[in-house]
């Protein structure tokens, strides 16, 4: 499993907006203004289960998921956290990295196949993402 082999899965590039990449991760955020929500996606070909990453992989995967975490935190000042990779309908290996708020509209449920996703604003998603990168590169 290469990065020079990882193509981004469609259904994930459709709804998300590309931050920039980490060591081993593509770094997305999802465009749902309901949700604060960052996804990491491995860039290993193949991988549909963290348990198909090589141990090295699987650290450095647990260490972005950290990062993440303390991105959301920065960024939106959530409630709660939640970690989730759960694969059930885009096979790809990714995780989760949700923001969530004792008000949000799913609260306590989960925020997978909650209503319907309501995109940002262009002009709020492109502040958001920009906010986010910057985290990121200052982490």
């Amino acid at each position: 499993m290469t990065t020079a082999d990882f193509v981004l899965d469609p259904r994930l590039a459709a709804d998300t907006v590309h931050l920039g990449d980490l060591a081993l991760s593509r770094v997305l955020l999802m465009d749902d203004a309901r949700f604060p929500w960052l996804i990491l996606v491995p860039r290993r070909a193949e991988a549909s289960e963290i348990t198909d990453l090589a141990e090295a992989d699987g650290i450095a995967l647990w260490q972005e998921i950290r990062l993440a975490a303390g991105v959301m935190q920065a960024l939106a000042k959530p409630d709660k956290i939640n970690v989730g990779a759960l694969g059930n309908v885009v096979g790809q290996l990714h995780v989760h990295v949700v923001g969530r708020f004792l008000s949000d509209p799913a609260w306590p449920g989960p925020v997978w196949g909650f209503g319907t996703r309501s995109p940002y604003p262009l002009h709020a998603r492109a502040q958001l993402a920009e906010r986010a990168a910057t985290l990121f590169a200052q982490a």
